[in-house]
């Protein structure tokens, strides 16, 4: 089986470094890049499984990065990385298309486990039905693409990850654990309002899309997606 190559986008030569020693001595393939200059195209013609991307590179800011990378269409995984913890940067960096956010210092056991979650989004095994209905609202697994009627609702691999558990579990409410095992593989609250942050990225998608109300959040309990006829279908 091929390793999964990783992208190290990350200019302090001793945390590049350790990283890289780290995620080779686990069987990943790396790549290091110290500067953010040309990372769509390296990314693009990289086949990468995920990018490690620093937030503060001196030719770049790393979200700026991150919303280009989104914007030019490219659904890679990715982990940022920052000295900066505070909340409002952390929703920043989620807000520009990071799959997750760790600040520094940060443990490499705690990396490992995050960028094994994240994979096994990216790496999600074939389901048995190609396509999940639930009223209007579309996904067609095989290419990963979600839409309302006939409007392409355009979500990061997250957000349609978090898209198909909604789907599965259509008019029954789901809670916050339940979403943190389920989507982000967390048996442990990592104290982070991630699900807040994507559930919103989401719901604002399928407002403007025309499917105002279908993800609602039920106070005390957590979040339901409904259709008007409460209708939910899977087909092969």
């Amino acid at each position: 089986m091929t390793a999964p190559r990783l992208l190290i986008v990350e200019d302090d030569t001793e945390i590049a470094g350790f990283l890289a020693a780290g995620l080779s001595a686990e069987g990943y393939e790396v790549t290091v890049r110290s500067e953010g200059a040309g990372l769509l195209d390296t990314v693009r013609d990289g086949s990468f499984s995920a990018v490690i991307l620093d937030r503060m590179l001196p030719d770049a800011e790393g979200a700026d990065l991150c919303q280009k990378l989104r914007a030019a269409g490219e659904d890679v995984m990715i982990l940022m990385l920052t000295a900066k913890d505070a909340l409002d940067d952390k929703l920043e960096g989620l807000r520009a298309g990071a799959d997750d956010y760790m600040t520094k210092p940060f443990a490499f056991e705690e990396l490992l486990v995050r960028l094994e979650v994240l994979l096994r989004h990216a790496n999600r095994s074939q389901p048995v039905q190609e396509e999940i209905s639930v009223g209007d609202i579309r996904l067609d697994l095989p290419r990963k693409v979600a839409y309302y009627r006939d409007a392409e609702l355009g979500l990061t691999a997250t957000e349609f990850a978090l898209l198909i558990y909604f789907a599965e579990n259509a008019g029954r409410v789901v809670s916050r654990p339940d979403i943190l095992r389920a989507v982000w593989g967390y048996d442990f609250d990592p104290h982070t309002n991630i699900v807040e942050v994507y559930v919103a990225y989401l719901r604002r998608k399928l407002d403007r899309a025309g499917a105002e109300g279908a993800l609602r959040t039920v106070r005390g309990f957590g979040y339901v997606l409904t259709s008007e006829d409460g209708g939910t279908k899977a087909s092969s």
